[in-house]
């Protein structure tokens, strides 16, 4: 018997990998990152075309070509906030949530 004959021997003969243990955690991850996904693509876009319309040329009477510049500044910061937001969450997604004090 060869090694190779030996170590597929020893794999077949073993349980099979249980890989529904962390099933719960995976579909979480991903439900936060589609939430997150979804954000970073509206967010900023929606923001964009309101400041616009109805903040910069409404309310504070700019040009066209002045409100596009503030508009764009906007969904910049948006985009930062839905990030560190996503940060945020991604790290303390695991962590477990206790409320006394652990020594």
């Amino acid at each position: 018997m060869d090694s190779s004959d030996r170590t597929t021997s020893d794999f077949a003969g073993g349980p099979p990998p249980n890989f529904r243990t962390n099933e719960g955690s995976l579909v979480s991850a991903l439900k936060t990152l589609l939430f997150f996904t979804i954000l970073m693509i509206t967010l900023p876009i929606g923001l964009y075309f309101a400041s616009k319309a109805y903040i910069f040329e409404s309310s504070m009477k700019m040009s066209s070509s002045d409100s596009y510049f503030y508009a764009a500044i906007v969904a910049v910061l948006a985009v930062h906030v839905v990030l560190a937001l996503f940060v945020y969450v991604a790290w303390n997604e695991g962590t477990p949530k206790g409320k006394g004090k652990h020594d």
